[in-house]
């Protein structure tokens, strides 16, 4: 993006900030911040400092620092709220500098979208990544307008990429292809340096998790096992056969026919209200009576039983996509803290019922729909003719959600946050008078035609 010669960039500003701080007022609205059960967990090992790593222990880490300020939710909401408003606002600045205030305005408007406003007022690590994410992303866009002390805004966005990279185990597929944005502009006009740029980024931001669990002290709580469990589970049920290591337990098949869902992984948890005998625990001992390595004992069963592995994926990441699936899976946002010893909850209030109204009725429709934000991206890689920044939020967004399909264990909307808000982001900056709109519109038309078909006949 190039710096706007004109000085009528702040009335294009001021417009597109707008929509940002409505935006912002809505999931403030939730104060002091909606938790659930994964973040009252993290709270707890916050104030005790004693942290394990089912949970990012980063985002533990940064809690407990925040304590000194206040105790609870407050000071975590204001943090990924916080990084991600100014995330935004400079996006918007650098895009209004340029002299596309139309596009200023359409990336104001994305954080209107009721499910961003909604879980941007959770706290949780989708939220906080996403924040981490798009702060750095304005931050590349300001480096672009060639102003001084452009080194430091790309080392900035990468060390937030860093951060965000603590936060999921799968995070890089989203936080690489932003990384290039942060290499220097000679770079990235030679697909050699860029390349060799990009491996080195690529080692630094696979590390970023570990390196981070292991300077918070985190103890491990085999938390890989919760996706390994899904997929013997999995393979199991469709290929007819036990897959699991010897747990004791009479006739595994049918038990595992009876405890398998393809929606989540939880039917195997310890935390549900009739947990499977072929639970979490049970793989977890026997396993380490047995002296077998888990991805090891995973990859066996993979490669023997391709086919049904697949069928496991492919079932999974429907529902997870909300492809053909029906809206009924999962409350696509949360409205109220679960009970908790220190009283956090979010007083009812009418712009909350308002914000929840409209997040739930957006997650029955296409603007919901991953499956639709993934064909959006394909469609506008396609489409050709996208600036360097268009194309990788693009890849950022698309790579993200793809990475979920060996991956996912939950079909929550929320791990699809990023993808959401990268997405819009790079259609209002990417979409133009270049853009080849058969290729463009196309595939998000027939995956939603497709998706609403299957919800109307079923």
């Amino acid at each position: 993006m190039e710096r706007d010669s004109q000085p009528s960039a702040f009335p294009a500003i001021a417009r597109a900030l707008l929509p940002l701080l409505i935006g912002c007022a809505g999931s403030l609205a939730y104060w002091p911040g909606l938790v659930t059960w994964d973040s009252l967990r993290q709270y707890d090992q916050a104030l005790s400092g004693d942290f394990d790593d089912w949970h990012p222990p980063a985002m533990e880490w940064l809690w407990r620092q925040l304590l000194p300020l206040a105790h609870g939710p407050a000071p975590m909401l204001l943090a990924q709220l916080g990084l991600y408003a100014l995330g935004f606002a400079l996006l918007i600045v650098a895009t209004a500098r340029a002299g596309a205030g139309r596009r200023a305005l359409a990336i104001g408007c994305v954080a209107l979208l009721p499910l961003s406003v909604a879980l941007m007022a959770t706290i949780i690590k989708d939220s906080l990544m996403a924040g981490a994410l798009i702060a750095a992303v304005g931050l590349c866009a300001l480096a672009d307008q060639r102003a001084s002390g452009k080194g430091m805004k790309r080392a900035a966005a990468f060390a937030l990429l860093l951060f965000a990279s603590t936060l999921r185990f799968n995070a890089v597929f989203a936080t690489l292809p932003l990384a290039l944005w942060t290499l220097p502009d000679a770079w990235r006009a030679r697909p050699a340096r860029m390349a060799a740029g990009g491996a080195v980024m690529l080692a630094l931001l696979a590390a970023a998790m570990p390196l981070a669990n292991r300077l918070t002290a985190a103890k491990p709580s085999h938390v890989e096992l919760s996706l390994i469990i899904f997929d013997l589970g999995g393979i199991g049920y469709h290929s007819g056969e036990d897959q699991f290591p010897p747990v004791g337990v009479k006739d595994a098949v049918a038990v595992n026919r009876h405890c398998y869902d393809p929606v989540k992984w939880d039917s195997y948890a310890w935390w549900v209200d009739e947990p499977c005998p072929i639970g979490f625990e049970q793989v977890r001992d026997a396993f380490a009576r047995r002296h077998i390595e888990p991805h090891l004992f995973w990859l066996g069963a993979l490669l023997r039983h391709p086919i049904a592995y697949a069928e496991h994926r492919l079932a999974h990441w429907n529902v997870e996509t909300r492809f053909l699936a029906h809206d009924s899976v999962d409350r696509p946002v949360q409205v109220a803290a679960p009970p908790n010893e220190w009283g956090f909850a979010v007083a009812p209030n009418p712009i909350v019922r308002a914000v929840d109204w409209l997040a739930c009725r957006s997650g029955e429709t296409p603007l919901g729909w991953p499956c639709v934000w993934i064909a959006a991206m394909i469609g506008l890689l396609w489409a050709g003719g996208a600036s360097f920044p268009t194309r990788v939020l693009a890849w950022s967004a698309l790579l993200y959600a793809l990475g979920y399909a060996p991956l996912g264990v939950a079909a929550e909307l929320r791990y699809y946050l990023w993808t959401m808000i990268a997405g819009a982001v790079a259609l209002a900056l990417g979409v133009g008078a270049r853009t080849r709109w058969a290729r463009l519109v196309a595939p998000p038309v027939v995956v939603a035609v497709i998706a609403m078909g299957f919800r109307l006949i079923g």
